[in-house]
């Protein structure tokens, strides 16, 4: 097993105790060093997105996990090593995640709480999805 595809199957197995997984790397470096676009990259930027969400959403519910979601989005980008745009447009969407939510919600409430419980579900089916594809 290649030493990148171990370390996501890694953070995969540490993302599902929590209810969410993350994907694999499967972009190339063009010849002259700018990232190509991988064919899943829309589907890992909705996944930074909502590690962003969960990162605001989780702590404005009192989850104590400090910056678990945050260390999650960093070992999904180490995992991935993307660079350039890509790089640029996965940290993009974790801040765009994280700002949207910070604007509506200041308190807990039940809809945030559904939130959370949708976001995890919609990154779970999302790392699901991705490994069964592209982790063989």
């Amino acid at each position: 097993m290649p030493k990148r595809l171990l370390a996501l199957v890694l953070i995969c197995l540490s993302l599902v105790c929590l209810g969410l997984a993350a994907p694999v790397r499967a972009a190339d470096e063009g010849a002259a060093g700018a990232a190509t676009a991988a064919p899943f990259d829309g589907d890992l930027q909705r996944l930074a997105e909502i590690l962003g969400a969960l990162h605001y959403l989780r702590a404005v519910c009192g989850s104590n996990e400090g910056a678990k979601w945050r260390s999650q989005m960093q070992a999904l980008i180490d995992a991935e090593t993307p660079s350039g745009d890509r790089r640029s447009r996965m940290i993009a969407a974790f801040n765009r995640g994280y700002n949207g939510f910070q604007q509506t919600y200041r308190t807990c409430t039940p809809a945030a709480l559904v939130a959370i419980r949708r976001y995890v579900e919609e990154g779970s089916k999302i790392s699901r999805d991705l490994t069964a594809r592209y982790a063989n």
